[in-house]
């Protein structure tokens, strides 16, 4: 830049352009100027240039020393590559050596094989033909224990054969361990049929030993399930009411004890978890006979017939039998006694399944859980080496709820021939049956005086009735069954039960008019308490109902005859039946606000100018004194109230009662409001309008034993604060500041207190 601009300069003021002397002497003082510049430029150049031949001086110092390094540097390459390439010469030749002792080795290990193998098949044999099986087994399993190549390999083929046994040594190995298979097959069989345990126990063992373990355990299978197939005594009856169960509890318990008893015996020499085949054969057997005694039941029982006689019925729907005639021909039809006995029996035989099931599902769950452990402990061991990341793909989703040979019970014909059984024959029947025998405690309900409040008999019937029904039906061990007849019997609960009160109550007033006289009190009398004791029977039924559902779910029957996982949703079902107590209390409010309004309500028009009646609040000290002494507020109040509610508070159930006195309170309390804003206070007025309102509150709280009475008079009570508030004192500073939670608005306080004379 400094350059161009010099340039440019020198153009712009050529010498020999110069004309004048100041031109000449601005020139020479610019001439001067880049001068002073470029000596201070070359003066910096100067004292940068000492460091730099410094520097250089440094490294021209340190050549000889680098010269040095690299001669001894050459010196070191040549002294250390003579010497790689004779420890190259050294290694070669121990390599080779290696070598030639690492085969010299395989082939003394490759010849003591081959001598073991030798030497075993020779015992072997020796040990077979002296029938010492024991010893035979010991030395097939050392043959087996030898490599298969080792047994196959053409060394062996040489070596081994000999002029007694001249076939392949694997050959050879192989006819002695299926002769060895014959013979343990045919003496653990002949020891099984002779019941003797411990030549049973001598060959079951040696069997995986020699690599037999599946056929090992199928000779058990059969073993054992000849010890449970079912021999009933002779004198045994098909008719007796426990043949059946008794013969399904004694196939489960011999099957249930021989896994409690066996498995240990199987797992010790064949393997955790090798009891599964075992299992699966006994369930076949247990299947073969869960089938002969289903039917064989379904015949003596003659289930076919009972059904369809059920089916044939007259019905039984006490909504559409309520009131009617009974025909006494129609019990004849079906006996209940016969249903309510083959129902107990195909409970119990489904039961003793879900016992076993359960037991099962316990057992095995133990052995999974047992299973996991060591290999949790496997893998903590595994886990604290280094490892390389798991392939994708290999994690395993979470563990299945049920133990992996619990799908045998699962999956078994047996499970599935109790199920239909249940289905077909134990639902419809049990649905059938709760709903004759609800409808016949309708029939033959009456009244039980000896109980105060009377309710009739039909509640204590109908739910001692659902309780062996339902403690029946979960006795079953089914959850299917649960679910599927418990919807029905809601059902029956609903229309065959509630429905028919509902009716009943329809019909008390229905076609009944009660005429003037005595005869017509009378009969409005009779009506009254016929109504009152068919709510209290509402009211019973839903306390029977929330206590049964309670007791039931907290009933040892759901833990013993239900897996943990199941319980849960036969609570739920059991839980479904409270469904049915919204229904039970909105037919008695109902019924309660029906019988309110026609027989209380009128009654309550005039109540409370009766009892204001020639009262007044405006009041001297002489009419205070009188009214003091008269006290005809709480007096009036009492009379009238008790004429008023005579006979219904020992006849209503205690909640019943509580909503009649409600409605009663609800209907009296606002006209009371209204009646009271209509009259005038003076000071001593005001002051008696509070004790008469406090003496009416505390006689009502006497009467009830539940406490919520002072809150229906809460705007009462407030009008009375007001009243008898100072006259100095503003109302709406009182009503923002006293922290009274007000039920009557500003307005209105300002009216009451404008009453005050």
């Amino acid at each position: 830049m400094h350059k161009l601009s010099t340039s440019a300069s020198d153009t712009s003021s050529d010498p020999r352009r110069l004309a004048s002397l100041p031109e000449i002497l601005g020139r020479l003082s610019e001439i001067q100027s880049e001068e002073s510049e470029l000596s201070a430029a070359l003066a910096d150049l100067l004292s940068a240039h000492e460091p730099v031949v410094a520097a250089l001086n440094n490294l021209k110092s340190l050549s000889p020393q680098l010269d040095l390094l690299t001669h001894q540097t050459n010196l070191f390459d040549q002294t250390v590559g003579i010497t790689a390439r004779t420890a190259q010469d050294v290694g070669g030749r121990v390599q080779s050596l290696d070598e030639e002792m690492q085969r010299v080795r395989d082939a003394s290990e490759r010849v003591s094989q081959i001598i073991e193998l030798k030497s075993s098949l020779a015992a072997l044999q020796s040990s077979i033909e002296s029938q010492d099986w024991e010893a035979a087994t010991r030395h097939c399993a050392r043959a087996m224990a030898l490599p298969l190549d080792v047994i196959s390999g053409p060394f062996a083929e040489t070596a081994v054969p000999t002029p007694e046994s001249h076939l392949p040594p694997a050959q050879t190995l192989q006819a002695a361990r299926e002769q060895l298979l014959t013979v343990f097959k045919r003496e653990f069989e002949r020891a099984s049929r002779a019941r003797d345990a411990t030549a049973t126990s001598r060959f079951f063992k040696l069997f995986p030993a020699i690599g037999w373990e599946v056929e090992g355990l199928q000779s058990y299978a059969s073993f054992v399930v000849e010890l449970v197939k079912v021999r009933p005594p002779a004198s045994a009856k098909t008719s007796s009411a426990l043949y059946y169960i008794t013969a399904l509890t004694a196939l489960f318990e011999s099957i249930a004890l021989i896994v409690d008893q066996h498995q240990p015996v199987v797992e010790k020499y064949y393997g955790v978890g090798k009891m599964g085949l075992v299992l699966e054969r006994l369930m076949q057997e247990a299947d073969r006979v869960v089938k002969d005694l289903v039917e064989g039941w379904e015949e003596e029982r003659s289930m076919q017939r009972k059904l369809s006689d059920v089916s044939a019925s007259p019905s039984t729907n006490a909504t559409q039998r309520a009131g009617a005639a009974h025909d006494p021909a129609e019990e004849d039809l079906v006996d209940l006694r016969e249903i309510d006995k083959v129902l107990s029996e195909s409970a119990g035989m489904s039961g003793r399944w879900g016992l076993f099931r359960k037991f099962m599902h316990d057992r095995l769950q133990e052995d999974a859980n047992l299973i996991e452990e060591g290999e949790s402990e496997h893998l903590d061991a595994f886990i604290s080496k280094p490892q390389s990341p798991p392939p994708q793909g290999s994690d395993k989703g979470p563990t299945s709820v049920f133990p992996a040979d619990f799908e045998v019970i699962e999956s078994s014909q047996a499970r599935a021939i109790i199920e239909d059984m249940l289905s077909k024959y134990y639902t419809p029947l049990e649905v059938w049956y709760a709903r004759s025998v609800i409808e016949k405690a309708h029939r033959l309900s009456s009244q039980d005086l000896s109980q105060i409040p009377i309710a009739t008999t039909t509640p204590d019937d109908a739910f001692y009735i659902l309780k062996s029904v339902l403690s029946r039906m979960l006795s079953s061990a089914s959850l299917a069954t649960v679910q599927r007849t418990a919807e029905q019997l809601r059902e029956v609960m609903d229309k065959d039960y509630a429905r028919v009160i509902r009716q009943k109550l329809d019909n008390v007033y229905k076609g009944s008019s009660a005429g003037p006289g005595v005869r017509g009190e009378k009969v409005e009398r009779e009506n009254r308490q016929s109504f009152i004791i068919l709510l209290n029977d509402l009211d019973i039924s839903s306390s029977h109902m929330e206590r049964l559902v309670k007791d039931l779910c907290q009933s040892t029957l759901l833990s013993q005859h239900f897996l943990h996982a199941e319980v849960e949703a036969v609570k739920q079902s059991l839980n479904s039946f409270l469904n049915l107590v919204p229904k039970f209390r909105s037919t008695l409010r109902a019924g309660v606000e029906q019988l309110f309004n026609q027989l209380l309500r009128p009654k309550l028009r005039t109540f409370i100018p009766d009892i204001y009646k020639d009262v007044s609040y405006v009041l001297d000290d002489e009419g205070y004194s009188a009214a003091e002494l008269q006290d005809l507020v709480r007096k009036r109040f009492i009379k009238a109230w008790e004429a008023l509610i005579d006979g219904y508070k020992d006849t209503f159930t205690e909640n019943n009662y509580r909503l009649f006195f409600a409605l009663a309170l609800d209907v009296l309390v606002r006209p009371w409001e209204k009646f009271v804003v209509g009259l005038k206070y003076s000071e001593l007025g005001a002051i008696r309008f509070d004790h008469d309102l406090r003496a009416v509150v505390a006689y009502l709280s006497s009467q009830t034993v539940f406490g919520d009475i002072r809150e229906k008079f809460v705007r009462l009570q407030q009008i009375a604060t007001v009243l008898n508030l100072d006259s100095e004192e503003d109302v709406d500073e009182f009503y923002n500041g006293s922290g009274i939670a007000w039920q009557l608005s500003l307005q209105e306080a300002r009216a009451v207190a404008n009453l005050r004379v």
